[in-house]
């Protein structure tokens, strides 16, 4: 990366740009977005370790797109192994749909609808297929009734079968990784016609009348696109966050047991003495996953937690939408320039730099990347999505939402310290610095996860055109930024109606 104009002071996303560089990349589609920092993600997205974000359905429908998803550490340890563990069963290529019996209550199943993208429920009765239920099929009717009073039987189902035929032969190593991708594709082209012939978005998947999955017409283009993010056996990838408190080692040598891909070392300020303690006690298990560690914003502390035993170092400290830590202690630092010091500060020891926080765009992302990022960690952009563990809910206008709360609020940090006396607790309960409670609304046309992965690597993949990179590695080479004035910012901002 190269300035076009020479900064004279930090720089924040909005304050930069990047220009256009003479191309041979033909099509977006021959862009190769995989992060190269180990943890084997085919997009440079990482879902922050948020507990209003990060949970089993958002792990999973991620990183089968590709991405990286974090647990939070405020969650109890038996749980976190029980997620990682129910994560690495789910499909690579079939969405997991919601399963309910045909005697369970329409009340129960309108509960779980917004758990799922596709707005459906299978009714399964003795491990059978029986039926599906939509949201439609939920309006106007007593809510007590059973669902096999309101699931449909004769819908579209899809066979398993083709999809077995090819992942056999690939095991077997009658099939190379190629032409079982190219298999699959034709595969999915031929699920994708059936369903547009039935003017259907969703059918169960079935294998001898048991449901192994569902296939919808976007998740089938979907998967002809984007690339599993799997472990060395073909399951999908999940990291977990660890605090520096306790007996690090313990928790962490039980997480690496569970499977885990990544295991993040997370506190707010990630260049104090008690990250570097809990970093040596992690390195000293010999962890044969991606150690991430942070959050810190100067080339400094990248040094200091790199020679404590982190392979990737978070930068950022005060960027998210619900951290107020520089308006609180005045710390921080604007996160273009600190993402740029430190990704340079960790190339020249091997290390990499995910940029943590501030994001608000496409185009934030594509810069973090062309700073030297080798992903990007979202975290409030994410909360607002059927696929975060929040309740989805309603305000006065019919708006639908999910709330979400900062990690290092009174919420938060009441939810870590449960344990903790009732005096510790109102203690540190006085020492906030984020958003206890805020509404992220769902974007109608973007309400699921993966319709922002769409958005996001859309514009990254434009951006790497325009730079002439087919490769991440590329367009940190190639990029050329420029500084902007705050009319220069507007300029490019989009006008919802004409003037």
């Amino acid at each position: 990366m190269r300035f076009l104009n020479q900064p004279t002071t930090d720089l924040t996303y909005s304050d930069v740009f990047l220009v256009p560089s003479r191309s041979t990349v033909t099509s977006r589609l021959d862009v190769d977005l995989s992060s190269g920092d180990g943890t084997g993600t085919t997009i440079p997205l990482v879902v922050s370790n948020m507990t209003a974000v990060s949970g089993k359905r958002m792990a999973e429908t991620v990183a089968r797109r590709g991405g990286l998803a974090i647990l939070p550490q405020d969650i109890p340890l038996e749980v976190l192994g029980a997620v990682t563990e129910w994560v690495k069963m789910r499909d690579t290529l079939f969405e997991t749909p919601l399963v309910m019996a045909p005697g369970d209550i329409v009340v129960d199943a309108v509960h779980l609808l917004p758990k799922r993208a596709h707005n459906a429920v299978v009714v399964v009765e003795d491990g059978v297929f029986a039926g599906v239920v939509r949201g439609a099929d939920c309006d106007g009717v007593d809510r007590f009734a059973s669902l096999s009073a309101v699931m449909r039987s004769n819908v579209l189902t899809l066979d398993s079968a083709p999809f077995d035929d090819i992942r056999a032969r690939a095991d077997a190593g009658t099939l190379s990784a190629a032409d079982a991708k190219a298999a699959t594709d034709v595969a999915l082209r031929e699920a994708f016609a059936v369903l547009d012939a039935a003017a259907t978005d969703f059918a169960p998947v079935l294998r001898a009348g048991v449901v192994v999955g569902a296939l919808t017409r976007t998740g089938a283009l979907r998967s002809t696109i984007y690339q599993p993010a799997v472990d060395a056996d073909g399951r999908l990838r999940i990291g977990v966050a660890v605090g520096i408190n306790g007996d690090v080692a313990a928790k962490a040598s039980a997480l690496l047991d569970y499977g885990i891909d990544a295991l993040v070392v997370d506190t707010a300020h990630g260049h104090q003495n008690k990250m570097l303690e809990a970093l040596r006690a992690v390195r000293g298990l010999s962890p044969s996953v991606p150690v991430a560690a942070g959050n810190v914003v100067s080339a400094d502390g990248v040094r200091d937690l790199v020679d404590a035993g982190a392979d990737i170092i978070k930068v950022g400290v005060g960027p998210g939408a619900m951290c107020t830590t520089r308006m609180m202690t005045a710390v921080g630092r604007p996160q273009f320039s600190a993402v740029l010091e430190c990704s340079t500060a960790a190339a020249d020891v091997g290390a990499h730099v995910w940029a943590d926080g501030g994001v608000r765009y496409p185009r934030d992302v594509a810069l973090a990347l062309a700073a030297g990022a080798s992903q990007v960690m979202i975290g409030s952009w994410f909360a607002g999505t059927y696929e975060s563990p929040g309740d989805l809910q309603e305000d006065a206008g019919g708006r639908r939402y999910k709330e979400s709360f900062g990690m290092a609020s009174a919420r938060a940090v009441q939810n870590r310290t449960s344990g903790d006396r009732a005096f510790e607790r109102a203690r540190k309960g006085l020492f906030e610095e984020g958003i206890s409670t805020s509404k992220m609304y769902l974007d109608p046309a973007r309400p699921g996860v993966e319709d922002l992965l769409d958005l996001i690597t859309a514009g990254l993949r434009s951006s790497f055109t325009y730079a002439g990179a087919a490769s991440l590695a590329e367009f940190r080479e190639r990029t050329v930024v420029g500084v902007q004035s705050a009319a220069g910012y507007e300029e490019g901002r989009p006008l919802p109606q004409s003037w």
